[in-house]
């Protein structure tokens, strides 16, 4: 891109383009077609996908069956579904204790409970989307000034070029430079614990069974990968103390492999070898208000989860979604009069919608954390009794399985 000071006057411009901002992009180029609206769209994003890209690298989510509704209702799935391996089965325990229940699909009549991406490679998908829409894509490019105007927000790019867009969505993760510049504040709770994550190769297949198990120093949970060079492959994510994180990220492979082996057990066969590991500190960290003057935060940018219960990306497509219904209606009512997408109206709509959802999310897992990491003998006997309750009573499965599915999209 060249240093220009001509102005680009847009609807939307999403800063950030990772998985939130892509999808959000691709959304509201897919619903102001159907709307037989124009939308003009612009992304903004520092770093195509590689695996060096903080929002796009090594690691793999699972995406749950409601999200995967939404995405295909988007038009987004098809174009991602074959890099995906499906969680069919779905096994929790406590290690050292009585505790343990299972969840599967067929309990409940579907093809799978989730499946399981790497970024990088959804990343290179989306991107290919993006550069077939209508979207404005602005990449490599990174946000250095924001300018809160009545009618609409002035960005100024690291290259000079301006955009003025009526609505300005920040989709930019944790550190939010956009949250930063209007001075939002952010509320974080520390849980004292810090997540190696590695991919894992097994000496027997998966057969599409993801695991969660919880120990002294926090949960442990694997993932089903697709196969790679004839390889079996798990996906993990181990909570410990920041020290044993410490420690484990610099123990020679075989040392972490036998730990590793060790706390988890033999239920996934043998684990014969491991990728680069990675690790990060685990914190709830939210946005009490996620919208500003014709602004919206979602994705990471508005709440960061502990991924104790691999809620982290289908919470923020819920945000996704949500503000893509606001706009559609939106669209659908202006009934041919011009529309100005970052009124009030649409900026608190978004916020009404997204309310109750978020707080019993954000709820949910902090509760999870604190009583599955707390070793007073109370606790641990009751988490015990409900876990083998929900392996005696299978219809106490089911307020467990919609939350882990995302049956419901608000």
């Amino acid at each position: 891109m060249t240093n220009t000071t001509t102005v680009e006057q847009v609807d939307i411009a999403i800063v950030g383009g990772a998985m939130a901002g892509a999808t959000l992009a691709l959304g509201l180029a897919h619903i102001a077609k159907q709307a037989g609206r124009p939308l003009k769209i612009a992304l903004i994003e520092a770093h195509r996908p590689n695996d060096e890209h903080p929002g796009f690298d090594a690691r793999s989510i699972a995406i749950s069956h409601g999200s995967i509704f939404q995405l295909k209702k988007l038009q987004i799935w098809p174009h991602i579904a074959a890099l995906a391996s499906e969680i069919n089965h779905i096994h929790i325990s406590e290690r050292g204790n009585f505790g343990m229940t299972e969840l599967s699909s067929d309990d409940f009549q579907l093809p799978y409970l989730g499946q399981v991406v790497e970024l990088e490679a959804v990343g290179q998908q989306l991107f290919s989307q993006l550069e077939k829409s209508d979207v404005q894509l602005y990449c490599p490019a990174s946000l250095s000034e924001v300018e809160a105007q009545s009618s609409q927000q002035l960005l100024t790019l690291n290259s000079g070029q301006k955009i003025a867009a009526k609505l300005l969505v920040a989709a930019d993760g944790l550190n939010s430079k956009v949250r930063h510049a209007f001075k939002q504040p952010l509320e974080q709770v520390d849980f004292q614990q810090s997540a190696i994550i590695t991919n894992i190769h097994t000496e027997q297949p998966h057969q599409d069974w993801a695991y969660e198990r919880f120990t002294q120093s926090g949960p442990l949970a694997l993932l089903p990968m697709a196969d790679r060079n004839a390889e079996h492959r798990l996906s993990m994510v181990w909570a410990l103390s920041p020290s044993e994180a410490e420690q484990m990220l610099a123990a020679p492979k075989a040392e972490f492999i036998e730990k590793l082996q060790a706390t988890f057990g033999y239920r996934a066969g043998r684990f014969i070898d491991i990728g680069e590991r990675f690790s990060y500190p685990l914190m709830l960290s939210y946005m009490k208000r996620p919208i500003y003057h014709r602004t919206v935060f979602l994705g990471n940018a508005a709440q960061t989860l502990h991924p104790i219960a691999g809620q982290g990306f289908n919470l923020g497509l819920r945000d996704v979604v949500s503000l893509l219904q606001v706009i559609e209606q939106a669209l659908t009512n202006a009934d041919g009069s011009e529309l100005d997408v970052g009124i009030n109206q649409i900026t608190h709509d978004y916020l009404a919608r997204r309310n109750a959802d978020r707080d019993s999310t954000m709820n949910s897992i902090e509760f999870l954390v604190r009583g599955f990491s707390n070793d007073h003998w109370p606790l641990v006997l009751g988490r015990n009794i409900g876990l083998r309750l929900l392996s005696w009573f299978p219809p106490l499965k089911a307020p467990v399985a919609r939350k882990a599915m995302g049956w419901t999209v608000s």
